[in-house]
This record gives C-alpha cells, sequence and structure tokens, in this order.
C-alpha cells in the first residue's frame, strides 16, 4: 500500500485530468466554440476546426455547461449555473469575449437553452418562471430580451427545434419520467397536433424539421422495444401523419442524431449496450452508410458545420478524457480537435473495462463494466459503482475516481441493474413505484456476481454512487449491511419524503411514476427510503454533497451523517459550499477523489 502522500499525489494527478465538450461551429466552419475546465472551471473556449491553441472567451466564477454559436456569427450563448445550483441562467457574449449579458431573469428559476432560431434573432429556452413547477417553452428576442411564451407544461418542455419559417415549432414535454410526447406546434396560433399517440411508457425526445418544413423526423419507441429513427409527414391541414420507422435496430436504442442543413443527410448515433456507433442515413435514398471506428467509446454532442462537409463530437472512453473530434465527410478522416491536459497521467496504462453478464434473483438478465486492476491478481477489493438517473446507464467513459482506485489496486464494477437506460423499454420501466424492491435486490445479485465468479474477496466490498447511485449505495448499505465493509453517497437520495418536499418543483411534478406519488403512496415510499433503516448501516461512510444542490437538497445528507455520529459509525462528511449536483471546480474534483479513494483503501485493503 502506498503512503497516504504518495497516495494523495497519485489521485491528485487522476482527478486534475481536464475535459472538452459541447462543440458549436462558427457560421463559415472555420471555428468551434467548446467548454472546457483547462482553467479548473467550465468555460467558453473557442479553437480552430482544424485543431490548434484554443482561445478563452469567458473568465466567470460559475460553471458553464454549454455554448452555442448564433447562425448569424454574432452570438454566442451558453448556460451558467450560479454556485453550481440547478437556477441556471442563460447568458450572450460576443465570440471575442465582449458585450456579456443575461438573457434570463436571475434569481431561483431554471433555465435551459435551447437552440437558435430565426437566424440568431431569437433564442429558444426552456423556463420555470411562470410557476416552480413547469418548465415552459419560450423564445426569446435577443435584442430586445422580449420573452414569447411559445408552450406551457407541467413538469418538462423543451422546443426541439423550429421550422425554417418561424411558424412551426416542435415541442418535447415529458409526462413523467417514464413517459414523454412530441408535439407540433403552430407558433402563431398556440394550437399543438401531437406527434407521438400512443399507450403506455413511451420515450419521444427529438424531433428536427426538414428545410421546407413539411416533414419532422423524431426519436421513437411508437410499438417498439427500442427506440429508433422514424419520420412524419406534415399534411396539408397542418396536422402531422403516422410516424413511419426510417432505421432501426433490435440490438441497440438510437441515442442521437442530427441533419445536416441541406436535410439530405442525418448522422445516427447508437448505443450498444453503453458503446456508441455512428452512421449516416441518405434521407433521399434511405441509403446507410457506417462509420467504422470511432476515437473512443462514447460520443455525443454531434454538430454539423453548416455545409455538412464537417461533423463535430465529444468522444471519451475509460481511457480517454472528453474531447472534441471531427469527422470530414469527404476524406473519411477523424481528426482530434482539443487535447484535454493529463499531466503525470500515461493514459496507455490506464484500465479498459470488460462487459460482462449476470443473473437476478428472479432470472433477469443484468450486465456491468468490470474494471480489473493492472498490478494484482484476482480476488481483489472492489468497489460497487452505480449511475445516478435512475433511467441513467454505466457506460465505458472516462473516470478519474475509477482509474484512481484501480491504481490502488482496488476492482471496480459497474453494473447496469433493472430500470436502467437504453436496454429497451420493458428494462427502463421495471423498477418504477413499488418494483423499485427489485432493483434493490440487484445490488445483492451485483456482489453474488463478484465473489462467485472469484473477482472479489467477500470480506473486501464497497459501494459508491451519485444522485440515484448516493441511493443505491444508502439502500445497499441498509438492506445488506453483512455484505460490504464500506460506503461513498454522493448526493444521494435517503428519504423520498423530504426529496419531494424540498427538490426542485418540476423534478418532484415529473417523478410521481417513477418513485411513487408522495400523496398517495407514502406508506410505500417510507419503506423504500433507506433513512428509515438507517440504524442497520454497520460499515464507514463518506458522504459527499454540494451545499447548493437544489436537485437533491443537503438535508439528504445532513440526516445520513447525524444518524451515523450519533451511533458511532465511522463517517466522514465532505460538503462543498461552492457546487451544486455535483463536482465541477478543480479543487472540489480533487478533494472529492482524494476522500473516496482514501475511505477506500483504509476500508477495504486493511486485512491485505
Amino acid at each position: 500500500m502506498r503512503s497516504i502522500d504518495e497516495l494523495k499525489i497519485s489521485v491528485s494527478m487522476m482527478a486534475k485530468i481536464g475535459a472538452c465538450w459541447s462543440p458549436s461551429f462558427s457560421p463559415d466552419g472555420s471555428q468551434i466554440a467548446f467548454i472546457s475546465d483547462l482553467n479548473g472551471l467550465p468555460q467558453v473556449w473557442i479553437v480552430s476546426s482544424k485543431g490548434g491553441w484554443p482561445q478563452r472567451v469567458t473568465a466567470l466564477d460559475d460553471q458553464i455547461s454549454g455554448v452555442k454559436w448564433s447562425p448569424s456569427g454574432e452570438w454566442l450563448a451558453f448556460n451558467l449555473a450560479p454556485g453550481g445550483g440547478m437556477n441556471q441562467q442563460v447568458y450572450l457574449i460576443r465570440p471575442d469575449g465582449s458585450g456579456l449579458r443575461r438573457l434570463t431573469d436571475g434569481g431561483i428559476e431554471t433555465n435551459w437553452l435551447g437552440m437558435w432560431a430565426q437566424g440568431g434573432k431569437k433564442l429558444a429556452i426552456s423556463s420555470n418562471r411562470r410557476e416552480p413547477e413547469a418548465m415552459d417553452a419560450y423564445l426569446v428576442d435577443v435584442s430586445t430580451g422580449e420573452f414569447q411564451l411559445a408552450a406551457k407544461n407541467q413538469g418538462i418542455g423543451t422546443l426541439t427545434d423550429i421550422s425554417a419559417d418561424g411558424k412551426r415549432a416542435v415541442l418535447y414535454r415529458m409526462v413523467n419520467r417514464s413517459d414523454s410526447n412530441l408535439y407540433l406546434i403552430d407558433l402563431v396560433s398556440g394550437t399543438e397536433a401531437l406527434l407521438t399517440p400512443h399507450e403506455g411508457p413511451g420515450n419521444f425526445t427529438l424531433a428536427l424539421f426538414t428545410p421546407d418544413g413539411q416533414s419532422v423526423y423524431v426519436t421513437s419507441d411508437q410499438n417498439l422495444e427500442n427506440i429508433a429513427f422514424a419520420r412524419a409527414v406534415i399534411q396539408a391541414d397542418g396536422q402531422p401523419g403516422a410516424l413511419e420507422v426510417v432505421a432501426k435496430r433490435d440490438d441497440a436504442q438510437l441515442e442521437d442524431f442530427i441533419l445536416t442543413k441541406d436535410g439530405k443527410t442525418a448522422a445516427l448515433v447508437w448505443n450498444v449496450a453503453g458503446r456508441s456507433e455512428l452512421a449516416f442515413v441518405n434521407l433521399e435514398s434511405g441509403a446507410v452508410s457506417e462509420v467504422p471506428s470511432l476515437p473512443a467509446e462514447v460520443i455525443f454532442d454531434l454538430c454539423f458545420s453548416a455545409d455538412g462537409s464537417q461533423l463535430a463530437f465529444t468522444a471519451t472512453g475509460a481511457a480517454s478524457p472528453l474531447n472534441i473530434w471531427v469527422y470530414n465527410r469527404d476524406s473519411g478522416q477523424v481528426t482530434q480537435i482539443t487535447d484535454s491536459p493529463h499531466p503525470g497521467v500515461d493514459l496507455k496504462q490506464l484500465t479498459q473495462p470488460e462487459l460482462v453478464r449476470f443473473v437476478a434473483h428472479d432470472g433477469l438478465e443484468l450486465s456491468g463494466w468490470l474494471y480489473r486492476p493492472h498490478a494484482a491478481s484476482a480476488p481483489f477489493p472492489i468497489v460497487l459503482s452505480f449511475h445516478g438517473g435512475p433511467e441513467g446507464q454505466e457506460r465505458p467513459w472516462f473516470n478519474s475516481t475509477y482509474q484512481a482506485l484501480l491504481a490502488q489496486g482496488i476492482a471496480v464494477f459497474a453494473p447496469n441493474v433493472r430500470g436502467s437506460g437504453s436496454f429497451g423499454k420493458t428494462f427502463v420501466n421495471l423498477d418504477n413505484g413499488a418494483l423499485r424492491v427489485n432493483a434493490i435486490r440487484d445490488i445483492k445479485a451485483c456482489v453474488d456476481y463478484v465473489v462467485g465468479a472469484g473477482i472479489a474477496n467477500s470480506d473486501q466490498i464497497g459501494i459508491m454512487g451519485g444522485s440515484y447511485g448516493g441511493y443505491m449505495t444508502m439502500a445497499g448499505l441498509t438492506e445488506y449491511p453483512d455484505l460490504f465493509q464500506a460506503g461513498a453517497n454522493l448526493f444521494g437520495v435517503v428519504n423520498f419524503k423530504t426529496f419531494f418536499e424540498q427538490t426542485e418543483p418540476w423534478m418532484a411534478a415529473i417523478s410521481k411514476i417513477e418513485y411513487g406519488d408522495p400523496e398517495t403512496e407514502g406508506d410505500m415510499l417510507d419503506s423504500l427510503s433507506p433513512i428509515f433503516k438507517i440504524d442497520r448501516v454497520t460499515a464507514p461512510t463518506i458522504v459527499l454533497h454540494g451545499a447548493n444542490d437544489t436537485n437533491v437538497p443537503v438535508i439528504e445528507a445532513e440526516q445520513v451523517v447525524e444518524n451515523l455520529k450519533r451511533r458511532g459509525i465511522p463517517v466522514e462528511y465532505v460538503l462543498f459550499p461552492d457546487e451544486g449536483h455535483g463536482f465541477q471546480k478543480e479543487p472540489n474534483r480533487i478533494h472529492a477523489a482524494v476522500s473516496i479513494v482514501q475511505w477506500f483503501v483504509q476500508s477495504l485493503q486493511k486485512n491485505t
């Protein structure tokens, strides 16, 4: 085992590895705006689309989450999160860094950046400025700052596209976290037409107009298990026709797509058990061409240049930090545009995971990503890591904490238990409401797998996770206290009653099917809340939280810490006063990673 000082240095170097994401082309395709934490905090940068030294555009005190270049080239629009909280604000700035101004009202309202419209004269925004429970869809005139309410919602609603003539829009509206719809909106009359009629759960998240505004391409699982690429023709009376599937796969879900400006080509990203595959569809002939190799396991943030010749995206893998890449459609070459710094870390020495499959208590097939340390042989000390969501998905993308644990000889198993996304409509809904007890039982199935397969020692198992993964951590520690020797709860829910009372109202509104309705299913929610079984916890537990977290309020952490302290269970509480739901600032990322790794090293390796 390394000394404490050596451990801190090693983990700190891993946690300092940077990231670049959210590419957006300039109108002429010569430059790309993007977000990077090159200076320790996510800010807006600009780089040549051929690569080179980037220029920093913003120098603000809070993190920025996304940027979009206006079609006119005049403005960059971005989302800024004050204190890391959910009350994001939309700002404008000129590409040379001048003219900074806030477009939204400020305060406690939540605002999400959408797409540019009408050649850069207007910007689509979702905001709960009308009422806290509703993320309504707006169009904002960037010259006057005037807000035009495009659609009212209960819960979440966003405009996914606006027709070239500015008369129509497509609205994504989440009914609940198991069900969503797309609507064709007449921006003049305000009338709505349902694009995606269906019964039961359904996932319809993205729609884009063709240049002539006469058709809409959508993501759809209408009458399907997996999300596919589909099209609806807008009829003469302005009503959408039936959805027609253009491309589908039985082994994958469509994760994202984008159209060229001329509407002739679509780029599709398929999610295949967590790995990405990229394909282009000729929308005139229907011909599909696949890109045979990608620079890393996962890609997202698709962005075409205006002439359609270049496709920018963010790529990441288990041993590949987030970077911007550009695919040239003429040459077929993929070029790395940014280079996220990784001083002191040889990326070639990092661990790649293997996808494994195993069986739950009821025979359901589950899967997960297994990371084995290089410098040891099985059985290992191991940490089970649960993703957030719960509709999220564990994927083989870069995780500095995983790699830091592996460098200390601790394996990581990151499963996708029932309720995880991108495995089909049935699978993602297997943990809704009272069914959550089966997802909790999957925790034991994970332990049974790693021990039964000889991967892990039964007395050297930890558990960790963030957000809903924090919930699963505390559920594991309370339901199966004899299985775990340590836990790390990162901003996790432990009490559904206090969660519903204190989370963002729009979050509460969409979560009643996923978790349960606190007004009618209070007893069930209590039975699934780890706080009411917290007296069972015996494992040393570290709790990390952001003071400005309004998604999972800090009271969730405080309830755990107070109980464990009162009972004399070893507990460490790391509260970041300048963070929200997750840790973005470099010093905080380092502090969190060092604390987590040191916690598991001390707890799991004491018998080795």
